[in-house]
């Protein structure tokens, strides 16, 4: 038996495709930088005017609707004084016949509200009642500033006192006493601001005005005629 050689072929190694050699990617120039930082600018300049637009036309809006609140539903209204009674609480007359001079001591009580009809509060002077007779002031009162709540009234009792040194005329003043009855008017003025939304100030003014005639017998007011007036 005849000896067999077999002979493997060499083994062939398998050889790899060479893996493909991609080209590096391309650096920015300078050209294609600038545009991307335009594109940058460019986009935050639109996001900035947006935010303006908005937040004016979001202030627009606050503000329109302040003055409608305003002019609406806190529009203001005229306060209102009032001289709800006038009393006397002293009268002492006399006249000397030789002299022809009267002696006069007057106090008079009076009794005045202050009215704020808004809805916000009302802030008003320092001012004063004043008592005159036939164009002379003859008495005062003070009236210290004070503030008035939305819709609230104050009551306020003053005292005027005849002040003898301010009368002048005194022959007019001697025919009134002899005929019974002294003419006088008590008048009072309130200046003041209302705060809407406190924003708004606007100035109001009220005043009341009142003709009255005292009988000397009977020391009473038997005659009262009030006008009054407001204003913003």
């Amino acid at each position: 038996m005849s000896g067999s050689v077999s002979i493997k072929p060499d083994d062939k190694k398998e050889e790899k495709p060479a893996a493909a050699m991609l080209p590096p990617p391309p650096k920015p120039t300078a050209s294609s930088m600038e545009m991307q930082s335009g594109k940058n600018k460019s986009r935050r300049k639109r996001n900035c005017k947006i935010c303006v637009c908005f937040s004016i036309l979001l202030f627009l809006l606050i503000c329109i609707i302040i003055i409608i609140l305003a002019f609406t539903l806190f529009k203001p209204k005229r306060p209102v004084t009032t001289m709800d009674s006038i009393s006397v609480e002293r009268l002492r007359a006399s006249v000397n016949p030789l002299l022809l001079k009267v002696f006069l001591n007057l106090t008079l009580n009076v009794d005045l509200s202050l009215k704020n009809p808004n809805r916000v509060g009302f802030s008003y002077d320092s001012s004063s009642a004043l008592l005159s007779y036939r164009g002379q002031l003859i008495g005062e009162a003070p009236l210290p500033a004070s503030r008035i709540a939305p819709r609230k009234t104050h009551l306020l009792n003053l005292t005027l006192t005849l002040m003898a040194d301010r009368l002048l005329s005194e022959s007019e003043l001697l025919s009134d006493v002899m005929a019974g009855v002294i003419p006088l008017n008590t008048f009072v003025k309130v200046s003041g601001k209302v705060s809407v939304l406190k924003i708004f100030k606007i100035k109001v003014q009220s005043s009341s005005s009142c003709d009255l005639i005292v009988s000397v017998s009977d020391r009473n007011v038997t005659s009262q005629n009030c006008k009054y007036s407001t204003k913003l």
